[in-house]
């Protein structure tokens, strides 16, 4: 199918699920018209007053497209409805939850995650935006210069909710400093070990290293293992809270944990048990740390 018709399907059906919503909405009783316009009568469901869904040029508003989107939803058998606004559309969501109770759809499947926005620095120097002015970097352009895994993990490091100050020399610094190059490097430093043990014809044995895991009792080694365990219900909380900013702090305080131990103790030692154990302990933190960044849609190096 050619693009161009592959539009104009689109565009039809669009315009059949909007009246359709509308449509419900005559029956109801739940909108009227007033001067050639057609309104929802949405204080009637707790909004601070009612809404215009076809305007007097009779085409729909946003908010009538914004209603039949979410009923659409509803008849494709969605039970939750995750929605990303910006932090300015906080009053939009009484409207649409009204609309929701008037079509007869479940309100509370409406979840909104309303998102602050990210101011740039160059270092100390604040980067000039303006919307009104048209002047703004998009995410393109920031992918372009810090690169998709810094823009990624730089997003995922706060709350939804909360306002974050992007700094762009620091995303784009090759040092600890930089949180997505610290995590980054310490996967690739498990992997540069592994390659000097292979290079010394030492053979991981992970079944021998889970078997002698009682030898690991250093207090890095306690810190590292007491980490690992935290990682499934982790995952499982920041789901229940559809937040991804736990992953994104879990790995950098992995990482931490990983650069103390390798800056503390060599882990290629002629005590054969005691060098699989930690050949093992090490290589669970890798496989932990490649989980977390792939979630969070971030590049794992082998070498830096």
């Amino acid at each position: 199918m050619e693009y161009d018709e592959w539009f104009s399907e689109r565009q039809l059906s669009r315009k059949g699920t909007i009246e359709k919503s509308i449509q419900a909405l005559k029956e109801s009783g739940d909108i009227s018209e007033r001067d050639g316009a057609w309104w929802f009568h949405s204080s009637t469901y707790g909004d601070e007053k009612d809404r215009v869904v076809v305007r007097d040029n009779g085409q729909p508003t946003y908010f009538a497209s914004d209603l039949a989107y979410h009923q659409n939803k509803i008849e494709r058998h969605y039970d939750c409805l995750i929605n990303i606004w910006g932090a300015d559309h906080h009053g939009y969501i009484a409207r649409v939850r009204a609309g929701m109770q008037a079509l007869k759809l479940n309100p509370e499947a409406l979840v909104i995650k309303l998102v602050q926005f990210a101011i740039l620095y160059r270092g100390k120097e604040k980067v000039p935006m303006s919307t009104r002015a048209g002047q703004f970097v998009t995410l393109r352009q920031l992918r372009e210069e810090v690169g998709t895994d810094a823009a990624r993990f730089f997003y995922c490091m706060r709350s939804a909710e909360q306002h974050m100050d992007f700094d762009l020399e620091l995303a784009k610094s090759q040092s600890n400093e930089n949180p997505v190059y610290y995590v980054q490097y310490a996967h690739a430093r498990i992997c540069s070990v592994m390659r000097q043990a292979k290079s010394k014809n030492l053979i991981w044995d992970r079944d021998k290293g889970l078997s002698h895991l009682d030898r690991l009792c250093e207090p890095q080694e306690i810190a590292l293992l007491k980490r690992l365990e935290q990682f499934s219900e982790l995952l499982q909380q920041a789901s229940d809270q559809l937040e991804v900013h736990p992953v994104a702090n879990y790995v950098r305080q992995l990482a931490a944990d990983l650069h103390a131990y390798y800056n503390a103790h060599t882990f290629i030692v002629e005590d054969e048990q005691l060098c699989q154990a930690r050949l093992t302990l090490v290589q669970a933190t890798r496989q932990v740390l490649k989980n977390g960044l792939t979630l969070l849609g971030v590049s794992q190096p082998e070498s830096m």
